[in-house]
């Protein structure tokens, strides 16, 4: 069993930056891929950026790329998503997982943290 939390969030001005972290408790850190989501009121939760086990591959979706970046630290269970130039249609829940790579994606296993909020104002 893994449990994931996360912390963070707050409330930013356009522009902003924020750093979010995600500490995971259990065994299989370092083996596993581990990403973030995001869900805003009203939509589908929303894959943000993923991560290899080792952290040498990244991916993020278009909506962020060149503005957040996801790193990791091993060795202390730990996964972090740096948020740049923030606007304020990244208002939303921010949730760390872990998951695995394929070839044709990121696979989340069931394993979801409490979330942290992120409000960015105009």
């Amino acid at each position: 069993q893994v449990q994931l939390a996360e912390s963070g969030g707050g409330l930013v001005q356009a522009g902003g930056s924020l750093r979010l972290s995600c500490v995971a408790s259990g065994s299989g850190f370092s083996i596993n891929s581990m990403a973030w989501y995001r869900q805003a009121p009203g939509k589908q939760r929303e894959l943000v950026a993923r991560i290899t086990s080792g952290g040498g591959g990244t991916a993020y979706g278009d909506s962020v790329k060149g503005r957040f970046t996801i790193s990791r630290d091993n060795a202390k269970n730990t996964v972090y998503l740096q948020l740049n130039s923030l606007k304020p249609e990244d208002t939303a829940v921010y949730y760390c997982n872990q998951g695995r790579t394929t070839g044709s994606g990121y696979v989340p296993y069931p394993y979801w943290g409490q979330g942290t909020q992120v409000t960015v104002s105009a």
